[in-house]
């Protein structure tokens, strides 16, 4: 097959003929770690060959990086769509850089973008690279393991400027359950511009959607597609009967299956795979690029694994995918780790301990499963304790509105015995110091409020909690589903007012709410609403039955948590955590300091593992242009790419990397709304020597500073 050129913008549909013609696919090839080497470019056996497809861009029209938008298109209003009702590929792609762009940094220029980070900035930190387009060649393709209903998306990028003398790989595992492009302005941007491969993935999640109305699907690319016609081509399909599927639409009709949720198949287990798989996919894309071809032969294997320097990045779940896989990789596939907020869950060994200013933090490790259901169950009620006075306000409800709910959560949790206290102060400082005993910084108070009313913690509660369960989208796990809801009343089983799935793909985030589609309760007195409105207290029934998966032990759960576990061991593989000590949707008690202290039980004197906690940082540097936000918190990105760049210079000139460490930040203050420009006074260093503001670490014990 001849190369590709570098046109304006081609692409090309690369059949299984033509793979076993020119790349000599071999069903019976091994992969992973235990791939043999050879001498041909063999396409892994858990590719899908009839998936994989090519597209290449001129960096003028389009581009890798931006979707031809560039720096400014990216901070600008969406990509128009010619005809909404029926988007292109290309249209859905750009939708889809633009919507995860913002999603995970700060977009706004006086937060940073463009002056700190963005296309326009190089890796020095300077703004030099005009609107920043990237030109090179994409892959795609399917992972699966022949059942056609994993369909886990790979993507490869190949920027124009690669070097193949000094080759790079970086992955971009897609944080949250966002589709492939997930990680685009978290690890791929700085990948691109350093010239490494970037392999994606989506984890088996990938914002895959079904309308169950109409039977309605997405595939790989975003464009929709009946159930049936589909086939194995889908990126996701309820399994069940139609018979089944028509009955849920009679009782419960408007509503949609997700991905992660719903595909019945605990997907966090293979996300270490997922990501390892990505890796093995980019070494044949740069093999097939860049190998020997002579006449008449298939392309030979010039890189073999270990080759390749490659650097497992991502953030947030796709930080602990990445984890996941440097722990997996025995052949050296992965070179070193830097993964920001990771949500990672640990199996602690018994002597791994965690420790603030000398005192011990005693819940520190514990799974998603068990601290989100539970921050589930108090935030709205633990929102009205004094010491999260005067949280930013991160909801379109009116204060009263918002009052009420928090105030009837609280006396439903003080009725069934969840708070103590016989006044609303007294079971809000309750709820509040449970979440602090249960491994909250008191530096998080700030956004009990605002992680619940954004709706991020419930709806990640009720993904994981379906997902860890197996449950179908047919069993209503806990009296939950999702759909869309009528903007007055809540109510749900209405009709969509404008059909979310043509731009589920492009808008979606993978977890409802979503582009329109909303959480409901379905358990609710007057009927299905949103779950906010069902019932007084926000749905407590519910809340409730999803905290008793965990507490009660459901073995489903208990199976699929054990099955996420990791075990910190990371072969000595160099790796930076980087994580905001405000975090409160992935407490740094449970993951970035808990996956320290694991890791130096089990590798002790041959850990290299450095932590990075970031003062006045939390979860979603995409709330940083909120009020109250802007004057109170930082972006972690920016300490991110730094720790990026360390490891750069660890691996090629040898430089030693920081140790653990405290990075004491200044807010920007000002006005709520209204704060001052970013600037470096607000961002101090990493430091070689960080003195007092070391992480200590020995032997399973991390004790950080106040």
């Amino acid at each position: 097959m001849k190369a590709i050129p570098l046109a304006a913008r081609s692409a090309a549909l690369l059949t299984s003929a033509a793979i076993a013609g020119a790349f000599l696919f071999s069903p019976a090839h091994a992969d992973d770690n235990q791939n043999t080497q050879s001498s041909t470019n063999r396409l892994p056996s858990f590719v899908v060959a009839g998936s994989l497809r090519t597209t290449t861009y001129d960096g003028v029209s389009d581009d890798l990086l931006t979707g031809g938008l560039g720096k400014t298109g990216l901070e600008g209003a969406a990509p128009a769509i010619a005809n909404p009702a029926s988007p292109t590929a290309a249209e859905l792609r750009r939708l889809a850089i633009w919507s995860n762009y913002r999603a995970l940094v700060d977009i706004t220029p006086n937060g940073g973008y463009g002056r700190f980070w963005g296309p326009n900035v190089d890796l020095n930190g300077n703004d030099t690279l005009g609107e920043g387009k990237i030109p090179g060649t994409e892959y795609l393709a399917y992972a699966d393991n022949g059942s056609g209903k994993q369909n886990v998306t790979l993507m490869v990028q190949v920027p124009a400027h690669f070097d193949p003398a000094n080759p790079c790989i970086v992955t971009a595992t897609s944080s949250g359950s966002r589709g492939v492009y997930g990680a685009v302005s978290a690890a791929g941007e700085w990948g691109l511009k350093r010239g490494c491969a970037v392999a994606y993935n989506d984890k088996g999640t990938g914002n895959g959607a079904q309308e169950l109305m109409t039977g309605t699907v997405t595939l790989m690319d975003g464009r929709l597609a009946s159930a049936a016609g589909a086939g194995h081509d889908s990126l996701f399909t309820v399994n069940a009967s139609s018979g089944d599927i028509a009955r849920y639409n009679a009782a419960f009709p408007y509503r949609y299956a997700f991905k992660h949720a719903h595909s019945q198949q605990n997907p966090e287990q293979d996300w270490g795979k997922d990501t390892l798989e990505a890796v093995q996919f980019a070494y044949w894309v740069l093999n097939h690029q860049f190998g020997t071809v002579t006449a008449g032969s298939p392309h030979r294997v010039r890189y073999e694994p270990g080759s390749i320097t490659t650097i497992a990045a991502s953030v947030s779940n796709g930080g602990g995918a990445s984890l996941e896989a440097a722990e997996q990789d025995t052949r050296g596939w992965i070179t070193a780790v830097v993964v920001g907020e990771p949500q990672v869950n640990v199996r602690m060994p018994r002597r791994a301990r965690v420790l603030e200013g000398g005192q011990p933090i005693e819940e520190a490790g514990k799974p998603l499963a068990d601290y989100m259901t539970l921050a589930n169950l108090l935030q709205p009620c633990a929102a009205l304790a004094p010491a999260a006075a005067g949280a930013p306000y991160l909801t379109a409800l009116p204060v009263a509105q918002t009052t009420s709910i928090r105030q009837a959560r609280c006396a439903s949790l003080a009725a069934a015995g969840y708070v103590k206290g016989t006044d609303l102060q007294s079971q809000a400082n309750d709820a509040l110091a449970q979440l602090h005993a249960a491994g909250y910084e008191t530096d998080s108070d700030l956004l009990q409020a605002p992680m619940w009313d954004s709706q991020a913690v419930p709806a990640v509660a009720v993904t994981y909690a379906n997902a860890y369960t197996r449950s179908s989208v047919l069993d209503n796990l806990c009296g939950f589903s999702f759909g869309p809801t009528n903007e007055a009343s809540g109510a749900a089983g209405v009709p969509p007012t404008v059909p979310p799935m043509p731009t589920v793909f492009g808008l979606g985030n993978g977890v409802p709410p979503t582009n329109g589609i909303n959480l409901v309760y379905d358990n609710g007195p007057n009927g299905a609403a949103d779950h906010r409105f069902a019932t007084p207290d926000a749905s407590f029934a519910g809340a409730v039955c999803m905290r008793r998966l965990w507490t009660q032990r459901d073995p489903r759960m208990m199976e699929s948590v054990r099955a996420i576990r990791v075990e910190a061991d990371l072969h000595g593989k160099p790796a930076i955590l980087v994580q905001g000590r405000s975090d409160a949707l992935v407490p740094i008690n449970h993951a970035s300091r808990a996956y320290l202290a694991a890791n130096s039980a089990r590798e002790g004197a041959n850990s290299e593992v450095s932590l990075y906690e970031v003062m006045n940082g939390q979860h979603f540097d995409a709330f940083l242009p909120f009020p109250g936000f802007d004057t109170r918190f930082i972006p972690v990105h920016y300490y991110y790419l730094q720790a990026l760049n360390l490891m750069w210079d660890h691996l090629k000139e040898g430089t030693p990397l920081p140790p653990s460490q405290v990075i004491r930040t200044v807010p920007r203050g000002g006005t709520p709304g209204a704060a001052p420009a970013l600037t470096t006074a607000n961002l101090p260093a990493i430091a070689l020597n960080p003195g007092s503001n070391a992480i200590e670490v020995s032997r399973g014990v991390v004790n950080v500073p106040h």
